[in-house]
């Protein structure tokens, strides 16, 4: 996998985060992951390899570059990644979209943010201290909060319900079709298309 330069390029870091490891596999907070993995699938991405603790996988938008990231390393330490892959490619934090969970956004809302703290999300507190700045754009995809008496912990690291796989199909789709648009549209479109729109039926 060849260095590039973003200065002659397009070149986009598109990063989903989540925790490595099978028993984290289809958690609520590991749908950064699943984004990633249907962006990949959208986008017929290849030559997955891995590299500085991260799966990378290669895809083209159009004339986008695009380096598809799972850190391999855990949420609070994901940040060390991105800035591990973002410096090797030469990729500028204007050319960064990270993906997350949130519990903050009801589940079937995403909202896409271009800077700001980490409301309290480990992996993007991780990514903010890593770079020493918070000007990078995230896909915010909400799982919502606990209904009943469980932990956040509990809730975050718990897999989504049989009866919610279909709606969370759909969240993932729609975070990655939001993705695709900001690359061929622009940011301020994509929020307008995007944000805090219920996209359950």
């Amino acid at each position: 996998m060849e260095q590039v330069s973003s200065e002659s390029n397009r070149v986009w870091l598109i990063a989903g985060l989540g925790n490595p490891g099978t028993k984290y596999v289809n958690t609520r907070h590991n749908i950064g992951y699943q984004v990633i993995d249907q962006l990949a699938d959208d986008l017929n991405a290849s030559s997955e390899k891995t590299k500085m603790d991260a799966r990378i996988l290669d895809a083209r938008l159009e004339s986008e570059k695009l380096f598809l990231i799972k850190p391999l390393r855990f949420m609070n330490r994901s940040g060390s990644v991105l800035y591990e892959v973002a410096r090797y490619f030469h990729i500028d934090l204007s050319h960064m979209l990270v993906i997350h969970d949130d519990v903050d956004l009801q589940m079937g809302t995403i909202k896409i943010k271009q800077k700001g703290g980490h409301g309290g999300h480990n992996g993007i507190r991780s990514v903010i201290e890593s770079f020493g700045d918070d000007t990078f754009t995230r896909i915010r995809v909400g799982i919502g909060r606990p209904l009943t008496s469980k932990t956040m912990v509990n809730h975050v690291l718990g897999m989504f319900q049989s009866d919610e796989y279909e709606q969370v199909q759909t969240i993932i789709e729609t975070a990655s079709r939001s993705i695709k648009t900001i690359l061929l549209k622009g940011i301020s479109q994509a929020m307008n298309q995007f944000n805090n729109k219920q996209i359950l039926v």
